[in-house]
């Protein structure tokens, strides 16, 4: 690391300090979202007692504040508790991905294919091999913060290289990276999922498909993975200097033969899937396809992403397992599912709550009389499209420095930003893809983000005075990096028209 004795910036220093606090003076997710729905609750009384009202001005219609604190109020939020829960978009697509991916990380698939991505890697390329499985490991959740970033120090230290170099950059690929992946993951459907809830309040028949970001996210891939080797190689590891040769170097696990026979057994079974979906899709009468039009972003493949995710990680993680041995029985498939779904018990609550906020704010009309009247704001501001977008980029990078959760920050801003930016004439695709750059490039900065404090525990295995303000440091080239390199392709991507993915253009027809 750079010279430890250097004095600090005391503006830098008290900046995180602030930061520190604030993040750490907020309550549970699930907390925050109870004391939102019963702020919105109170926030309908005050408005309906004001008396406040709105044109549509798509349909003309007078729109009043709807009073949740009234009899009638009180008969939907009890009547509708338990399906604002089990009807909340989110919450089934997230838990039926996860139960594949449950199978394939339980068989040992995920560890041991990023383990073989990365120890292959010519030493040429293996910075840039591992930010691009950091970002590609996202579509398994968390397996990337606790396998690829420890493992890519080890590595880096065995070739002789530093091992927070390794480390940072694999952090860089799977937190910096959150929005760009070459696959779909538990991510997306989650996050179209509230976009959709919070785009029902212009249009209760506008559909957002899991692959809405999908054509931005494909390209976002390259361009952050050599962003993230520029910045390990060109800034980086200068700073941090020559390898400390005091500790001893770690041994790197090979991949035994019988995992080796489990990738074949996988890589046969992907195959032959892949081969169906392909059967399904490519004939202009597939089987996948839309029976009555044959369209295929309208379709029965399009529609059930997530069962086919759930389909396909659970076959090759099967097949690994039988071939690698991890898999004997059935019950060592139920056993992968059921602990993926032990590490959902926190989300499932929060779930709970937030789909209570996100029911009693579309209730009240309060979202849609805040898009109206904002929305003639920025309409009446003089704004063209790249700076609104821009500084919703910049908003959202700077909330994320106090709350983490990617899904927490969408739950509250998607009811006012989806709705306000489709009333200016901005699609609620666009809207989520702007969100998601702002939300990846501040997470490897974020003392909040839930794994921030494991890569710090992580750093002080090789430097025992890391802290937080060390991370932040260490991590800030990526963030500023990241942040042009995005901002430059999505000004691209506006000025060219292309859609962010399929069925997904950048305009909504108000």
């Amino acid at each position: 690391m750079p010279d430890s004795k250097q004095p600090r910036r005391g503006f830098f220093d008290a900046f995180l300090h602030t930061v520190e606090r604030i993040g750490n003076a907020l309550p549970h997710p699930a907390t925050l979202f109870a004391g939102l729905a019963a702020l919105v609750i109170v926030l309908s009384w005050v408005a309906a007692q004001f008396h406040l009202e709105v044109i549509h001005p798509g349909t003309g219609q007078t729109i009043r504040p709807f009073n949740l604190l009234s009899v009638e109020g009180l008969h939907m939020i009890l009547k509708k508790t338990v399906t604002n829960f089990t009807e909340f978009a989110p919450l089934g697509v997230v838990l039926v991905a996860m139960l594949g991916i449950g199978i394939a990380e339980g068989s040992g698939l995920i560890g041991t294919a990023l383990r073989l991505l990365v120890l292959s890697a010519p030493r040429r390329i293996l910075t840039f091999v591992i930010v691009f499985a950091g970002i590609m490991s996202n579509t398994a959740s968390e397996v990337g913060y606790v396998l690829l970033v420890p493992l890519s120090a080890v590595i880096f230290k065995a070739v002789g290289r530093h091992p927070i170099a390794g480390l940072a950059a694999a952090f860089a690929g799977v937190s910096g990276g959150y929005s760009a992946n070459l696959l779909l993951g538990t991510i997306d459907p989650l996050l179209a999922g509230l976009t959709q809830e919070a785009a029902h309040i212009i249009d209760k028949d506008y559909l957002v498909n899991p692959a809405a970001n999908y054509y931005f996210l494909f390209v976002s891939t390259f361009f952050i993975a050599f962003a993230g080797t520029w910045v390990t190689e060109r800034i980086v590891e200068p700073r941090l200097g020559k390898v400390d040769n005091g500790t001893e170097n770690e041994a790197i696990e090979k991949i035994s033969p019988a995992e080796r026979k489990g990738l074949r057994y996988a890589l046969a079974a992907a195959v032959a899937f892949g081969a169906l979906l392909l059967w399904g899709i490519l004939p202009s009468n597939g089987f996948l396809r839309d029976p009555a039009t044959g369209s295929l972003l309208h379709s029965p493949f399009m529609s059930g992403i997530v069962a086919i995710i759930f389909i396909t990680a659970a076959i090759v993680g099967i097949a690994y397992g039988m071939g690698a041995g991890t898999i004997k029985s059935d019950s060592d498939v139920m056993k992968g599912m059921g602990k993926s779904m032990e590490t959902m018990g926190t989300y499932i609550v929060l779930v709970f709550f937030a789909a209570q906020f996100v029911a009693y704010f579309r209730w009240t009309n309060l979202g849609l009389i805040f898009a109206i009247e904002g929305a003639s704001v920025l309409q009446a501001s003089g704004l063209g499209s790249i700076p609104l977008m821009l500084g919703f980029v910049i908003l959202t990078a700077a909330i994320n420095l106090v709350m983490g959760s990617a899904s927490a920050k969408w739950t509250i801003m998607a009811p006012v930003f989806v709705p306000m930016f489709m009333l200016l004439g901005y699609s609620p695709e666009l809207t989520q893809v702007v969100y998601r750059i702002g939300d990846s490039v501040t997470n490897i900065i974020s003392p909040m983000m839930s794994y921030f404090a494991l890569i710090v525990a992580f750093v002080q295995q090789y430097d025992k005075k890391a802290g937080i303000g060390t991370i932040i440091a260490l991590m800030l080239p990526y963030t500023l990096v990241f942040s042009i390199i995005w901002i430059l392709l999505l000004i691209a991507w506006m000025l060219l028209g292309w859609p962010v993915g399929p069925d997904a253009p950048l305009v909504y027809p108000h």
